[in-house]
């Protein structure tokens, strides 16, 4: 599996979170292409070419920090002009179909602010438009992976997350969200299974 991961940080240098997790899965061998967004388009002029032609791995995996109950700037406007008309939809538009789409984020609040009640959301609530344009092209989307508390929390869990995310990058059964879901809740029955004797 050929996977392409695009960080979109408006700062990677300076964060602590995603700087470290885009380091781990590049020293994990198991991304063939990692690049960081801002670096590559500073002035927000995206070669609409090169990034399709980018395209072409099996898993794309899109990594950020959750701006404002949504996404990096940058990561809007990569979406409004690669993902076009008659490449990513369209009678035409197959490019992408098949593909696996994971999401990578980190949220700066901590977990009691996406419950989903009064004013609040949860995850994957807030990364909705990203399934429904994983659908819109025919890509598989993966649940994402995500972490609370990113402003706050220490080195070790930044650190544990990462091998978290290092260890299910490539695995094939990502590609379809609900069989994944469902294959770990009857993992996790088994060990409490066999932890009550049954």
């Amino acid at each position: 599996m050929k996977i392409l991961h695009l960080v979109f940080h408006p700062d990677l240098n300076a964060s602590r979170v995603n700087n470290t997790w885009k380091k781990q899965l590049e020293q994990s061998g198991k991304v063939a292409t990692s690049r960081d967004m801002y670096l590559e388009y500073p002035d927000f002029k995206i070669d609409i070419e090169k990034e399709q032609a980018l395209l072409s791995h099996d898993r794309i995996v899109i990594q950020f920090p959750i701006y404002w109950w949504s996404m990096t700037p940058l990561l809007k406007k990569w979406l409004d002009d690669v993902l076009q008309y008659q490449f990513a939809y369209g009678s035409k538009g197959d490019k992408l179909k098949g593909k696996d789409l994971q999401i990578i984020c980190s949220a700066g609040g901590q977990a009691k602010n996406y419950n989903g009640f009064h004013m609040f959301a949860t995850v994957p609530e807030v990364l909705k438009p990203f399934q429904l344009t994983a659908n819109l092209a025919k890509m598989n989307y993966s649940q994402p992976l995500y972490m609370f508390n990113a402003d706050a929390c220490g080195e070790d869990e930044v650190v544990k997350y990462g091998q978290k995310w290092v260890e299910v990058i490539d695995d094939p059964r990502r590609a379809d969200g609900l069989e994944y879901a469902n294959a770990k809740i009857h993992e996790e029955l088994i060990d409490v299974y066999a932890q009550l004797g049954l």
